[in-house]
């Protein structure tokens, strides 16, 4: 049997216990056995909304690590408790798959992959996004050459959020939530950026709370990001009607982005564009993008039947422990400068006080101070890419 474990029960625990089932339905052997949480009414509660009657409940991680034999298990507690929970799993010998974002600094991030090198298992990051016929289209387009050499690239993720968002408890909080949607929200562009760009040379940033005056966190902020020969511009926000969110590539020879939308130029003799645009280029990208198979699962169904088969077969998942750091080093690069007011190059090296866990609780600007908080919050909604079920 293939015995998976969820560690925090609350509203994203869903996409992976969901998940799960699907992927049970494929693989009879899988089976959730164990739900743990601080306190029992939350694991109890899922156990019997999911139907796991034969899954155990847990106030205690290490009772559960100790009582169970477990081969994988899901960690989906708020950001601050990602790193310490993620360590202790992998310490017990099991692998361990994190939501996102990986944690709220780049220290505690080499300690969980420090754990993970120590115990020879395996640490996955959720990056459900990668895993979408969309992104796949964009990738697949781009490392094709058809666009030819990156321009530009424009990341914007763009979602709206009413005042009571922030009065969740661990929401709005740099001690607590690590950020605002700079971390929580753009996250998922920030890896579809770097899985598509790879790491930018440096980066320019500003940030504020337009709206949310029961945040001590940014609800906006802007980043430039420098490559070789090229720029992105970057949005994360909680202040956007409409919540449109688009990546846009603009290439040598055209353009593509999500939602799919090529576009290409010819130039006349003196420079200028021709009416009409270059047809045979957007012929060839539609035709290409029309040929790309389908993936066979999306979102978190997807990345956890990668995850499970990488356990299985021994090797590395598509989304490894590395990819979950490398866009956390992007968001601090994001934040530093923001705080700072100056560019920030990469790679951030230990010796930067903002590799360190606390330093954004010391020196982040608190907008506004958080006066009152809710335990829990009805009408919960999804947050990621479009249709993807995230926290």
């Amino acid at each position: 049997m293939f015995s998976v474990g969820i560690i925090g029960t609350g509203a994203i625990s869903d996409a992976h216990i969901n998940a799960y089932l699907e992927l049970a339905e494929e693989f009879p052997d899988l089976r959730i056995v164990a739900l743990a949480d601080l306190d029992l009414p939350g694991p109890t509660a899922k156990r019997e909304a999911f139907g796991l009657e034969n899954a155990r409940v847990y106030d205690d991680v290490a009772a559960m690590l100790e009582a169970e034999d477990l081969d994988l298990v899901s960690v989906t507690t708020p950001p601050s408790a990602h790193a310490p929970l993620a360590i202790q799993v992998l310490e017990a010998g099991v692998n361990a798959v994190v939501e996102k974002p990986m944690a709220t600094s780049l220290e505690e991030c080499d300690a969980m992959l420090a754990a993970q090198r120590a115990s020879g298992k395996i640490l996955s990051t959720i990056a459900q996004n990668r895993f979408r016929d969309e992104m796949a289209r964009l990738k697949a387009v781009l490392d094709s050459g058809k666009i030819g050499p990156l321009s530009h690239a424009r990341i914007a993720s763009e979602w709206w959020r009413g005042h009571s968002y922030y009065d969740l408890w661990w929401r709005g909080t740099w001690a607590s939530e690590g950020g605002g949607p700079t971390l929580n929200h753009a996250i998922h562009h920030i890896d579809i950026a770097l899985w598509l760009l790879g790491r930018p040379l440096a980066v320019s940033a500003m940030m504020t709370n337009a709206q949310h005056d029961n945040a001590e966190v940014e609800d906006l902020s802007t980043a430039i990001l420098q490559y070789e020969r090229s720029l992105a511009e970057l949005t994360s926000s909680v202040v956007h009607h409409g919540q449109k969110q688009e990546i846009s590539l603009q290439g040598a020879r055209a353009r593509v982005s999500q939602p799919w939308e090529p576009a290409a130029e010819v130039a006349r003799p003196n420079g200028f564009p021709e009416q009409g645009g270059d047809v045979e280029t957007v012929a060839e990208l539609e035709e290409f993008a029309a040929s790309l198979p389908p993936l066979p699962r999306t979102g978190h169904p997807a990345q956890l039947a990668d995850v499970v088969a990488a356990v299985r077969e021994g090797r590395e998942p598509l989304v490894t422990g590395q990819d979950g750091r490398n866009a956390v080093e992007l968001v601090t690069a994001v934040y530093e400068s923001a705080i700072e007011r100056r560019v920030v190059d990469l790679p951030i090296s230990p010796e930067d006080p903002y590799y360190r866990s606390g330093t954004l609780v010391e020196r982040a600007p608190h907008f506004h101070e958080k006066t009152g908080s809710v335990a829990t919050q009805d009408g919960y909604m999804p947050v990621g890419l479009p249709d993807a079920a995230q926290a």
